[in-house]
């Protein structure tokens, strides 16, 4: 090649887009920084610095998380995840990566500038990856609040550039970095809606436009009234029953005597009531969550008023198994879980404290009680041998998650009894630990998991205690547990076509 060669003639726009882009950016910000955004003086400064270190997220979901919605809570854990992943990426790749120098402020109206400029490389802005990431992963879990975040995420990357800290190229990076952080979230934890069960089986219930013929009976214990509000806002027609505890089960059987359809709102001990008397009437259930924790309500595809106005409007509705124990002339059904050994005893020692501390602190000192405490393992023959057992666990369907703490159920209708079993023998808090590890393994030397239609336990010593759906008796001597296969007919709203 002859050395008078111009290799700029060989390569012609080699860095011109790079330079158009560029400038492009800045005549951006020279635009911003003139013009005038009533209000915004005294509010997006204000805003841009409570985000710093995620101070405002972090904020925003504890008040998601103390709203007492599950789908709240959710959100909550799922954008607080989110943003994790979108600062860790930002401060180990980005910043590193592309080594751009601040905006000069001369432009920025001295009003607008932050009293303490960062000291960080420009591009790009982790304050809009990290806003965008919350309310991703918030919206991902849950629309509703997802539409309350996206203004407030939105002002705060609006004011990385309004404050002359970040070009408008380094807030569109990043916010594009921080939805791509809640999606991995996502592809790691599904949400709520991809966990859904299936629709199946479908089953024939009455369409009811304005809720005539459902009668409601609602646990006023539970903290309802909001949502019996709303449900009569919803549907004018249905009868609502609000009751105390001890009447719950008074009030539903004479419902149950003048009900097309049986509903019920409450906690998951009222649900199992409910569904006793529908199936002892052959009525179909509605269920409205009213609870703490609302295991089944949730697992059946039904959030909220409303998600339950809807399949009650249009007549959405599924069979679903119940699980039943029996011991000797007593016997009864769950929606759930039911357990015997050290589960039961936690039940109870929650149900004490609970009045005197609230829900989850009660949880924890209940959990340190059990743990503490000196007993002996529960002796039963299970599977055809005697054996020393800490703690037995069937689930009504099949749970998904590590451990023995279940998670949601993906099929309500499996005709199966999720059974988890933590063999005797010593120091039983290192075997419960070491069968939460174990997860998914079918055998490890503490943990059994299985998956059977019935199962019998024989020589169960008298005063044993046995949980289901919360509820807490003593059983002796042989207790069986077994599905009813899609036994009863539950509203749910069906996905569109």
């Amino acid at each position: 090649m002859s050395p008078d060669v111009d290799l700029t003639v060989l390569e012609p726009g080699r860095h011109v887009l790079r330079d158009r882009l560029l400038a492009l950016d800045c005549h951006v910000f020279e635009f911003a920084a003139a013009r005038h955004w009533p209000g915004a003086e005294r509010v997006l400064p204000r805003l841009s610095r409570s985000a710093n270190h995620g101070v405002l997220w972090f904020a925003t979901a504890a008040a998601m998380a103390a709203s007492r919605s599950p789908r709240g809570r959710s959100a909550a854990v799922r954008g607080l995840a989110s943003l994790s992943l979108a600062s860790a990426t930002i401060n180990t790749f980005g910043k590193r990566s592309v080594r751009r120098t601040r905006p000069v402020l001369d432009p920025v109206p001295l009003v607008r500038q932050l009293k303490r400029q960062p000291i960080t490389t420009s591009f790009p802005s982790g304050h809009s990856a990290s806003a965008a990431a919350f309310a991703t992963g918030v919206a991902l879990e849950s629309p509703n609040w997802g539409a309350v975040v996206a203004p407030v995420a939105f002002s705060v990357a609006m004011s990385r550039v309004y404050t002359g800290v970040h070009f408008p190229s380094d807030v569109l990076a990043g916010a594009a970095l921080g939805a791509g952080a809640a999606f991995a979230v996502r592809g790691m934890v599904p949400t709520r809606a991809q966990l859904l069960p299936p629709a199946r089986p479908r089953a024939e219930v009455p369409a009811l436009a304005d809720g005539d013929g459902l009668v409601v009976v609602a646990n006023t214990a539970s903290g309802t009234a909001d949502r019996v509000r709303a449900l009569r806002d919803s549907l004018p027609g249905a009868e609502v029953i609000e009751c105390e505890p001890a009447d719950v089960r008074g009030e539903l059987e004479k419902a149950a005597a003048r009900a097309r359809v049986l509903a019920v709102c409450g906690g998951d001990g009222t649900v199992n009531a409910a569904a006793e008397i529908a199936l002892r009437h052959g009525l179909p259930l509605a269920v409205l969550p009213g609870g703490t924790l609302n295991h089944f309500a949730h697992d059946v595809g039904v959030e909220g008023v409303r998600d339950l106005s809807r399949a009650v409007q249009q007549g959405e509705g599924v069979r679903v198994d119940v699980g039943r124990f029996v011991c000797g002339e007593r016997r009864g059904i769950f929606l759930n879980t039911c357990s015997l050994g050290v589960y039961p005893e936690l039940v109870r020692e929650r149900e004490r404290w609970s009045r005197r501390i609230g829900g989850w602190p009660a949880g924890v000192v209940a959990a340190l009680r059990v743990v503490r405490a000196d007993r002996h393992p529960l002796e039963a023959e299970f599977r055809g041998e005697p054996r020393p057992l800490w703690l037995l666990f069937a689930g009504n369907g099949t749970y998904h998650r590590m451990g023995l703490v279940p998670g949601r159920r993906r099929d309500l209708a499996d005709g199966r009894l999720d059974i988890r079993v933590v063999h005797g023998g010593r120091r039983p808090a290192a075997r419960l630990l070491a069968a939460a590890v174990a997860g998914p393994l079918t055998r490890s030397p503490a943990h059994a998991a299985v998956q059977v239609g019935r199962l019998r336990l024989a020589g169960v010593a008298p005063g044993t205690l046995l949980a289901y759906d919360g509820e807490v008796i003593e059983v002796e001597g042989e207790v069986t547990l077994e599905k009813l296969p899609e036994a009863l007919t539950v509203y749910r709203p069906l996905p569109s076509n």
